[in-house]
């Protein structure tokens, strides 16, 4: 792998900050298309990607130094290096849905319209940033004799981050049509709980790289299950609504 994209003087930058970046303007892209489709406030897009940005990183970092603790111990200003990679993935998802709840009451919408709103964006932007993990050579899988497989650490592995780029993709389509055709606010939100942890968990087998140990699976593992269930029960629960039209949100 090739994590370096350039090096300035004394600036190195590094293809997992490239990606991430790309994946917050590809965010930003669609959710402007999808809310002139909707007739929302002609601002959403950026607004709801800082708050997301935001609240995503600071929850995804918080939760990679937690897992890493000893490490950051010992050098605390490496917490702050999030250009070179280390950050997780379900830790953001929590940070990014705390800021979603604020960015709801500031802007006076209901929580779970602008829930399925974001989460349209959400599983093309991971697709993006896993791409990111493929360049930078972390999140790699175990060692396969497949024809596709890559060389990585000493030897061929599953790539596991391109894996996860194509379900992701995948997902965006899927998320996409039930936008379009939703009944109740909150179903898309449901519906991408239910898939992609349902996904993260099948994929956590072939990860060969350290993982956090929990109740004899992975803590990845153990927090797919949580949410997959989550996800079903706010398929079950939340009372029907007929999508409404969203002219009321623009101002």
């Amino acid at each position: 792998m090739h994590p370096e994209f350039v090096e300035i003087g004394p600036i190195t930058i590094y293809w997992y900050g490239i990606m991430f970046a790309l994946a917050f303007v590809v965010a930003v892209l669609h959710w402007n298309r999808l809310a002139r489709r909707d007739q929302r406030a002609p601002d959403i897009g950026v607004d709801l990607a800082l708050w997301l940005l935001i609240g995503g990183i600071v929850g995804a970092r918080i939760a990679y130094v937690i897992s890493d603790f000893d490490h950051f111990r010992q050098a605390p200003l490496e917490i702050l290096r999030i250009d070179q990679g280390g950050l997780i993935y379900y830790g953001g998802l929590i940070g990014a849905s705390l800021a979603l709840i604020l960015c709801s009451r500031r802007r006076r919408e209901p929580l779970w319209s602008l829930a399925d709103f974001a989460v349209t964006a959400l599983p093309i932007g991971h697709a993006l940033g896993r791409f990111g993990c493929f360049l930078n050579g972390c999140c790699f899988g175990t060692e396969t004799d497949l024809a596709w497989g890559v060389f990585l650490h000493g030897a061929v592995r599953h790539p596991t981050p391109l894996y996860e780029t194509a379900f992701n993709g995948l997902l965006y389509v899927v998320l996409l049509g039930a936008y379009f055709r939703k009944r109740r606010d909150g179903t898309v939100f449901a519906i991408y709980m239910m898939i992609y942890p349902a996904g993260r968990f099948v994929m956590e087998f072939l990860r060969g790289d350290e993982r956090v140990p929990g109740f004899g699976l992975n803590a990845a593992q153990d927090i797919s299950l949580i949410l997959f269930v989550i996800g079903i029960l706010l398929w079950v629960f939340l009372p029907y609504r007929r999508h409404r039209h969203h002219g009321n949100h623009t101002r």
